[in-house]
């Protein structure tokens, strides 16, 4: 096996062990311990460790080894307020709804994404007399219609509410269904992985994979911390967050509104499930 692939492989167990509460925070460990468990060479282990520290998930213990991150409560609720300003920020200029039947030229399957692209300039033109807001700068995509230029956010929101195909739609929608079961029955560990492969697949129709990559180590670092609080709960069952279809279901409309909603939503669940109340979150 490649020495490159073994790395990957191992940085995942080991990131699976750590979400899972298995590798508990503050706990050290040495290379030796670890290539000794997985039965392989120090080359690959000490490789995936770095990368994970790079995550943010451990820490290095200068000649003595690794210690997994311990987050505290501060750390969780910058983390869901950095998420959700990231998010915002992506569509507060997308379109607020998609209209209904095909735009010109459309077929069937494409209509959506057409119609999505029109109603998304119509919509950020409006909100920029609205407000007066700078639009920043133009964008060369396609999206920028009669002159009017595209912010960064505005056309990432846009590529996501139009790039709904079938196929990744039944992906995604799969991934929402099985997260949702989950929740509902309180099973924490397969939750997570779900949850997870939900929002990359959802993340990816951003088609930025640096705001990907960034996402997805928040949401990594804030289960890491929600884990060990979850798992102190007598039951689970009903009380973990299960909107992933209701917000596909937005995302597929081409909905900005009542995506932002179920974010805001979600946000809120986030800081509540760890004990955060209203009156404790920032201003």
């Amino acid at each position: 096996m490649r020495r490159s692939t073994l790395r990957s492989q191992i940085a995942a167990a080991l990131r699976d062990e750590i979400l899972a509460g298995r590798l508990a925070t503050g706990r050290d460990f040495t290379v030796k311990e670890i290539a000794e468990q997985y039965g392989v060479s120090a080359t690959p282990v000490r490789e995936a460790l770095v990368d994970l520290a790079a995550q943010g998930l451990l820490d290095v213990e200068q000649h003595r080894g690794f210690r997994v991150h311990e987050f505290t409560l501060a750390d969780y609720r910058a983390m869901c307020e950095a998420r959700q300003l990231v998010v915002d920020g992506l569509f507060h200029r997308a379109p607020t709804a998609r209209p209904p039947g095909p735009g010109p030229g459309d077929t069937d399957t494409d209509a959506g994404a057409g119609a999505g692209a029109e109603a998304g300039a119509d919509a950020e033109a409006e909100a920029a007399s609205d407000d007066g807001a700078d639009a920043g700068p133009a964008s060369t995509e396609a999206g920028a219609t009669a002159g009017r230029p595209l912010t960064a956010g505005s056309a990432a929101a846009r590529r996501a509410l139009g790039g709904l195909r079938p196929e990744v739609l039944a992906s995604v929608r799969r991934r929402a269904d099985a997260a949702e079961r989950a929740a509902r029955a309180g099973d924490l560990d397969v939750l997570i992985a779900y949850d997870l492969r939900f929002w990359r697949e959802l993340s990816g129709l951003l088609g930025n994979p640096y705001v990907c990559d960034f996402l997805e180590r928040l949401r990594v670092q804030c289960w890491v911390f929600a884990v060990p609080v979850l798992r102190a709960q007598v039951t689970l069952r009903g009380r973990l967050w299960s909107g992933h279809n209701a917000l596909l279901d937005a995302v597929e409309r081409g909905d900005a509104r009542a995506a932002r909603d179920v974010l805001a939503t979600y946000n809120q669940h986030a800081l509540a499930q760890v004990g955060v109340t209203d009156a404790e979150e920032p201003a």
